[in-house]
């Protein structure tokens, strides 16, 4: 029934519905045609966007395709989304994931070394929005690991972790740090309820 329908509004129909990047192969074996023919039209229609100044565009991300808002109306955009709402992360948040995102897999102890500042509760929030998750144990300490997902990917707009901007030679090295540091937060539960507030001048953030 599908390999009868017209592949280009097969395609954006679809691609309509989707809550994630679809993958060419998936988008052919719904639609029941080749590969190739799919991966071809998907550019063809990301062209054809871009060509008639829409305000959205076709891009693949993270291994799949979808839509998202042109980047010229982000304002417009960002103006609907925020409209009552505080969706935004924290510039807490931002640092500690740009830390995961260059230093990947790492602990948490070793981002709150980095940043100076117990992470627990900035950690705690990546992991509840899906932009992180474990990557096993450190081998030397059993302490968890953390990276960051295809979500962030998607979130980011970027195809793989090797578009990320030329940034991680700013950051320290964690491993220069004194040991003590590293070593001086406990680990915490992300499925533990919150810690009551601390003082206002503990160094630890929410």
């Amino acid at each position: 029934m599908s390999e009868e329908l017209e592949l280009k509004p097969a395609l954006e129909a679809v691609l309509m519905v989707v809550d994630e990047p679809a993958s060419e192969e998936h988008l052919a074996k719904v639609l029941e045609r080749p590969r190739r023919a799919v991966a071809d039209a998907l550019r063809e229609l990301a062209d054809e966007y871009t060509a008639q100044g829409r305000g959205f565009e076709l891009r693949l991300v993270a291994g799949g395709w979808r839509f998202y808002s042109r980047a010229a109306y982000a304002d417009a955009v960002e103006g609907f989304v925020l409209d009552g709402q505080h969706a935004r992360l924290t510039q807490a948040a931002l640092e500690t994931l740009a830390v995961v995102a260059y230093r990947q897999p790492v602990s948490r102890s070793r981002v709150s070394a980095v940043r100076g500042v117990n992470c627990d509760g900035v950690m705690r929030t990546l992991l509840q929005r899906g932009l992180v998750d474990e990557a096993g144990t450190e081998p030397e300490t059993g302490a968890i690991l953390y990276r960051t997902t295809n979500h962030f990917l998607e979130r980011m707009g970027l195809r793989g972790l090797d578009e990320l901007p030329e940034l991680a030679p700013f950051l320290p090295e964690a491993d220069a740090i004194e040991a003590e540091t590293l070593e001086g937060v406990p680990s915490f539960d992300p499925d533990a309820p919150d810690a009551p507030e601390t003082p206002a001048d503990d160094k630890t953030e929410m």
